[in-house]
Formats: C-alpha cells, sequence, structure tokens
C-alpha cells in the first residue's frame, strides 16, 4: 500500500488521468464501439477539459471531505501551461478530477470510482 501523504499532487494526477482513461475505455467498449477510430472519437467527449470539468460540476456535491480536499489539492496546483482548448478554470478543475480519481484508486475504492464516473458521465438512458 502507498502511503498517500508521501504521493505528490502532480503524480495523483497522473495516475488519475489514467483511471479515467481507463473508465471511458471500458465504457466505450461496454457500449458497442468496435474500431479504433470510433472508440478514440468517442473518448475525446470525456477526457477533454471542458467535459471533465463539466462532469466534475455534477459530482461535486456527492464529494465527502476527504474527496472534496484532494480535488481542490489538484486544482489548486500552478499550472505553467494550458492546453489551447481549454479554459484555464476548466484545466484547473479537469486536474481537480484526475487528483480526486488518483486517491480513491490508490486508497482502493474501486465502486466509489464507478459511482463518480457514471454520476459523472453517464446518462439515465445508457444505465
Amino acid at each position: 500500500m502507498i502511503d498517500l501523504r508521501q504521493v505528490s499532487t502532480p503524480a495523483l494526477a497522473y495516475l488519475g488521468d489514467c483511471v479515467l482513461e481507463l473508465c471511458v475505455r471500458e465504457h466505450l467498449v461496454g457500449s458497442g464501439l468496435s474500431t479504433s477510430g470510433h472508440l478514440n472519437e468517442a473518448a475525446l467527449q470525456y477526457v477533454r477539459a471542458s467535459a471533465q470539468a463539466e462532469a466534475m460540476k455534477k459530482i461535486l456535491p456527492m464529494l465527502n471531505e476527504t474527496e472534496e480536499a484532494y480535488f481542490r489539492r489538484g486544482r489548486n496546483i500552478g499550472h505553467t501551461s494550458v492546453p489551447k482548448h481549454a479554459t484555464v478554470s476548466d484545466y484547473r478543475t479537469a486536474t481537480g478530477m484526475e487528483v480526486l480519481f488518483g486517491y480513491l484508486h490508490l486508497s482502493e475504492q474501486r465502486e466509489r470510482i464507478d459511482e463518480l464516473f457514471r454520476a459523472a458521465y453517464i446518462t439515465p438512458e445508457e444505465h
């Protein structure tokens, strides 16, 4: 088990990006898309900073105190560069979401990851 107090915020964001990517890929494969082109195109609708910022708005009220602290920790990282298709606000929020999911992964909370991912991205029709 990794001591979460020793993991840097950028490292949590790095890991959380991967966790979110895996959630997206599992969801898309389960939705029936079968070609890499269609899968990659659809994935962009989930992993762009603007999409992650919108998703984070949906789940923020669901977070407990610890989860919210990890989100804020990521959101408050001082970014030196922002992708050209993202606002600073969206990018900061997206990074906060990645840190949250990195924390959840390292604390072995797979059910919580699934719950938050579904609430953030999956419409009621898709459940």
